[in-house]
């Protein structure tokens, strides 16, 4: 795995766009396929949520945030809930996919070996998770949710649970299919 540095985080190539654009287009295809969980906050089982940890971790967190802030806001836009019609929620997933990509740098040193990135990229996708959503808290503000114990129960809770058992089954699986991948394509 190409080690990234605070030199080079930040950079935006063409090759960072096109790996975002890429990224969000899959990202709200694939999140149209999607299981509903029983209860009152519309809150799925989503696969498609790793690919905005995998694009962060695998490509940076400019690249993670662009695939779930957009990729949200188009999969809501297909799915016919409107583009703009939970935009809090669309910035939560793209500060998931910003803080995941966030993790192959503070992990650099430790990633020394195949089973320990896929480790990282398991923890690492775990605890964006977490940290990310919070931003769904907004909810209450914003009067989608009446009170904090609302939004815990019927939307954090329930998103938190379902995306971490994704991210942390499905975002190694993806890095591992595409660290020998990128090692043919010399990146």
């Amino acid at each position: 795995m190409a080690t990234m540095t605070r030199d080079n985080l930040w950079d935006v190539s063409s090759r960072t766009i096109v790996y975002a654009a890429i990224g969000a287009a899959l990202y709200a295809l694939a999140a149209q396929f999607s299981v509903l969980l029983p209860g009152p906050g519309s809150v799925s089982i989503r696969p498609a949520f790793a690919l905005v940890t995998f694009f962060g971790f695998a490509f940076g967190p400019i690249v993670g945030l662009f695939v779930g802030l957009v990729g949200n806001a188009l999969g809501d836009q297909l799915s016919g809930w409107g583009l703009l019609t939970s935009w809090n929620w669309s910035i939560a997933v793209g500060v998931v996919g910003f803080l995941a990509g966030l993790t192959p740098m503070y992990l650099a040193g430790w990633m020394t070996d195949r089973t320990k990135i896929l480790i990282a990229a398991a923890v690492g996708s775990v605890i964006a998770t977490v940290v990310g959503l919070l931003i769904v808290f907004t909810d209450v503000v914003l009067g989608t949710a009446n009170g904090f114990n609302e939004a815990l129960t019927a939307n954090y809770g329930p998103a938190v649970v379902s995306d971490v058992i994704v991210v942390a089954i499905l975002t190694p699986i993806l890095v591992a299919i595409w660290e020998p991948v990128k090692e043919q394509l010399g990146r």
